[in-house]
């Protein structure tokens, strides 16, 4: 895999495959602080939280490493192709098995958190076996709902 400079692009200019959400009681700017810090080192709950609850995270097994300016590399134990990411004012573009972004807008509820999925490789070993569309959403829901509980709990919100 090559470091794409407009993977925020490019995805953006893709229709969302399925897309969730949720909103915090919080500013903009502290949410997205949180949510966009990625840094060289440990994927973790203050780096790549997006990233934080997968299973190789959990094993501290999945390293991010600088790849450009607001770019980024994840490179994971064992033989799978690194997760590249890159870094915008008000998103975070993830690509592996999945390419999707995390995006953050002001709301009258404080701020609101959208994930979209905008392409999946179906047949990948991340897809996992007997995961349906049904089932990717739900995985989507639950993840963002971790994340948020993370940074409302990090926020005081």
């Amino acid at each position: 895999m090559q470091t794409t400079p407009s993977l925020l692009s490019e995805l953006d200019a893709l229709p969302a495959r399925w897309a969730v959400r949720g909103t915090l009681a919080a500013p903009v700017s502290g949410v997205a602080d949180l949510l966009f810090a990625v840094a060289e080192g440990r994927v973790g709950d203050d780096n790549l939280l997006v990233l934080a609850r997968a299973s190789a995270a959990r094993l501290g097994a999945m390293t991010v490493l600088a790849a450009g300016a607001g770019a980024y590399r994840v490179e994971l134990a064992g033989r799978v192709e690194p997760v590249l990411v890159q870094r915008g004012r008000t998103g975070l573009a993830v690509q592996s098995w999945y390419a999707g972004v995390h995006t953050v807008a002001a709301c009258p509820g404080g701020t609101r958190v959208t994930h979209r999925l905008h392409r999946v490789l179906p047949g990948h070993p991340g897809f996992g076996a007997g995961i349906t569309e049904l089932g990717l959403r739900a995985r989507m829901t639950r993840d963002l709902r971790e994340v948020l509980g993370v940074l409302a709990d990090r926020l005081g919100c």
